[in-house]
């Protein structure tokens, strides 16, 4: 009996804090250097953590969202890139489950689990770029994707193209990320996230086989097909809130045993200062909250995800409205706590050497990517008329 069907809970979220606590040893200076975290990714593969989501029935752990949640916070409080890739692995690899027919759903979940895989993406919504040409019952595919996620270092990447420049037709398919023709370049350059193997892949004259093509006869026009967008904004959700605990945690240290009382009063140490005190108390209000919001979404997520086809458009906007509501709360207080912690910390905190901006930088990064604004006005508009948001690649 493997790992995953050994362990409970428990056992897992204890072992991805074990690994927290190692990735966060060298954190800052791998967020410095960029690239692949090759070795902190290996460590994932060997915990037994990437078949979580899979059902047991396909050799997997069966175990609930809000679970793979709590673990993507776990280690985005030592480190959001890995946090990030983590919790979109558990999102690729569930979309054959999503999206295709239960043949499809059987074959990629029972070989994921059997082969460990590490899944990644290259698939750009708002700017899709790749073309698909039909020959025979495969595709072959060209084109450039600017960004990805995770696609370095991958064993599977879910792709996504059209069958012409006018987007006629929408595709999905599941690769090998080592198939010829697929160069995943080392280029991703953001100021944050910086080992979330981002970068550009190109395409040239790659072979998606047809068993590959992912067949949306099944899932074409059930809610429970669009729950995609719903995973991702709770996955990066559950970023933000654990770059704010890490961050809050690594503050609290330099107070505790370096920070100096301002010299204009009578204290000795920086943590009687009653300003200070204040902060502090703000800051863990703030992000209690935040946890509570994302955990009752991940709850909200794992009732709409047991409902599986038979989920109604009532409950996925339910489940919807919860989630925009946790990933704009979250970003809010990450990035209040993330750049106010100097504040606290005191000016010798703010160093190269520290580089507890990081956790700023990985929060600003990926927010950047969906804006809250636009989920406010969804909740408001449904707030206002009742209407639920009309899913989409970000609602």
């Amino acid at each position: 009996m493997g790992i995953e069907t050994a362990y409970g809970a428990k056992q897992y979220l204890e072992t991805a804090a074990i690994l927290a606590q190692e990735f966060a040893k060298d954190a800052g200076e791998r967020d410095k250097a960029g690239g692949t975290a090759k070795i902190q990714r290996d460590a994932l593969r060997e915990s037994g953590l990437l078949n979580l989501i899979i059902p047991a029935e396909y050799g997997g752990a069966g175990q609930p969202w809000s679970l793979v949640l709590r673990i993507v916070r776990e280690l985005a409080k030592a480190d959001a890139a890995l946090g990030h890739l983590y919790g979109y692995h558990a999102f690729q690899a569930v979309l054959p489950h999503i999206a295709g027919t239960g043949k499809q759903k059987k074959y990629f979940y029972t070989q994921s689990a059997e082969n460990n895989w590490f899944w990644g993406n290259s698939s750009n919504p708002i700017e899709p770029s790749l073309i698909g040409k039909k020959q025979g019952d495969a595709f072959i595919v060209n084109g450039h994707n600017t960004f990805s996620t995770g696609a370095k270092d991958s064993d599977r990447l879910a792709i996504t193209w059209y069958d012409d420049t006018e987007k006629t037709t929408f595709y999905l398919g599941i690769i090998p990320s080592f198939r010829e023709g697929v160069t995943i370049n080392d280029d991703w350059d953001g100021m944050g996230q910086r080992q979330t193997d981002s970068g550009s892949v190109r395409f040239k004259n790659v072979v998606v086989e047809a068993e590959e093509v992912i067949d949306f006869t099944e899932s074409k026009g059930t809610p429970f097909a669009t729950l995609d967008a719903v995973i991702s904004q709770i996955v990066l959700a559950n970023v933000f809130v654990g770059s704010a605990e890490g961050a809050l945690t690594e503050a609290k240290k330099y107070t505790v045993e370096k920070s100096r009382p301002w010299y204009l009063t009578n204290y000795e140490k920086a943590i009687d200062d009653p300003f200070i005190q204040r902060s502090y108390g703000e800051f863990w209000i703030d992000v209690q909250a935040a946890v509570q919001l994302v955990e009752k979404a991940g709850d909200k997520l794992d009732a709409a995800w047991t409902k599986d086809r038979l989920l109604t458009e009532e409950e996925r906007g339910e489940t919807a409205l919860l989630t925009a509501a946790a990933n704009a709360f979250g970003t809010k207080v990450a990035l209040q706590v993330t750049s106010d912690i100097f504040q606290v910390m005191g000016a010798r905190s703010a160093t190269r050497k520290n580089n507890f901006d990081r956790f700023w930088r990985n929060v600003r990064t990926h927010s950047l990517h969906n804006p809250i604004d636009y989920k406010r006005k969804n909740i408001g508009h449904w707030l206002l008329t009742g209407e639920y948001p009309t899913p989409s690649v970000y609602s």
